[in-house]
């Protein structure tokens, strides 16, 4: 199995950049860790100059020199030199949002690598996520290239523990790699490191990465789906391409309302809330592109209940749930105005006809 190395490096950097940014999603959990740390949340934050309301959704964006400056202070201010290899050694894939999902929904280890490559510049930015292969043995490497940003060892940490959870979530709890590789400078007992990754961990390299066999490849990705992949794939690509010209909005919107359905009764306001925006900007840039939230809320009722009605062993009272009907009756009214008929029978013509093209 081949991968190319093709590099996601962002475009060189001008004399007046943008700012660097990374979604909100990559902090998950920090105010807990300082917490459980014996570290003032308040001043930690303060000095980062990050709110802590910033990191209610998601799909905020953070400054990414601010989010190494409040992973920077916590482990100062908690006395942890440590704080972000143990912060992201217990991060787990779903916890950096779309583009963990986007791993983990892939078939194999292959595929959820390479799309977390070519889907990392809508999650981080002025940064690079590369495999380079060499014989049997690749390395992934990660890298902030924003000058800007100097202090960045604990950034660096953290991510290496987050990228390793994804290999792990393929091969085992007890998978390692061949070797770590950091490139700032080794500052305290690298024991701890080696304990996190199980291998050898080198410092003052040119960049951060792990290094593995090319075997590991083929390992197949647990919680593969399809599905929840293309509706990442589509949030993500607009994500990209909604910067400076949202032709996409309202294919980002469904997505995010799939995702959401059956979890929170999805208003308006709370979508909004998702999204990282008020209700007033929500509501204006739905306007803008003469769109309704209830169109796009039965669109993506639509076309998830399509989904969920291929699976003949998924009972229909599970499948209105899981689309955010609280009775069936409910559902099937609404399935019946998208389809004209009733998914009961939805469901048979579906059978019949699969069964028609097999014989």
């Amino acid at each position: 199995m081949k991968i190319q190395s093709v590099s996601q490096l962002v475009e060189p950097m001008d004399s007046v950049m943008e700012p660097s940014r990374v979604l909100a999603s990559a902090a998950d959990g920090v105010v807990l860790k300082i917490d459980e740390s014996g570290g003032d949340v308040d001043s930690i934050f303060g000095r980062a100059n990050i709110r802590v309301k910033d990191l209610d959704s998601p799909f905020n964006e953070l400054d990414l020199g601010r989010f190494c400056t409040l992973f920077e202070q916590s482990a100062l201010q908690t006395g942890n030199e440590q704080f972000g290899l143990e912060f992201g050694s217990n991060f787990q894939p779903r916890q950096l949002g779309a583009i963990g999902y986007a791993a983990i929904s892939s078939p194999t280890l292959s595929a959820a690598l390479r799309n977390v490559q070519t889907h990392f510049p809508a999650h981080q930015g002025h940064s690079s996520f590369e495999l380079i292969h060499s014989a049997d043995i690749l390395r992934l490497t990660y890298k902030i290239l924003d000058p800007r940003i100097a202090e960045k060892r604990q950034d660096a940490e953290l991510s290496l523990g987050m990228f390793l959870n994804i290999f792990r979530h393929a091969l085992g709890r007890d998978w390692s790699p061949l070797e770590v590789w950091f490139e700032h400078e080794q500052t305290s007992e690298k024991s701890g490191h080696e304990r996190v990754f199980g291998s050898s961990v080198a410092f003052g390299r040119s960049t951060n990465a792990l290094a593995f066999r090319r075997s590991d490849l083929d390992a197949l990705m647990p919680d593969s789906d399809p599905y929840l992949y293309s509706v990442i794939e589509s949030f993500l690509k607009s994500r990209q391409s909604l910067k400076g010209n949202p032709v996409d909005f309202a294919t980002l919107v469904r997505s995010q309302i799939k995702l959401q359905l059956g979890e929170v009764p999805l208003t308006l306001s709370e979508m909004a809330r998702i999204l990282g925006l008020s209700s007033y900007e929500f509501q204006r840039q739905l306007t803008e592109h003469g769109l309704s939230f209830r169109d796009l809320l039965s669109a993506a009722r639509e076309e998830l209940a399509l989904h969920l009605l291929a699976n003949d062993s998924l009972p229909l009272t599970e499948v209105a749930a899981a689309l955010g009907y609280s009775e069936l009756s409910a559902f099937s009214r609404a399935f019946r105005k998208w389809t004209g008929m009733n998914p009961q029978r939805y469901r048979r013509n579906r059978s019949t006809q699969i069964i028609n093209n097999q014989n």
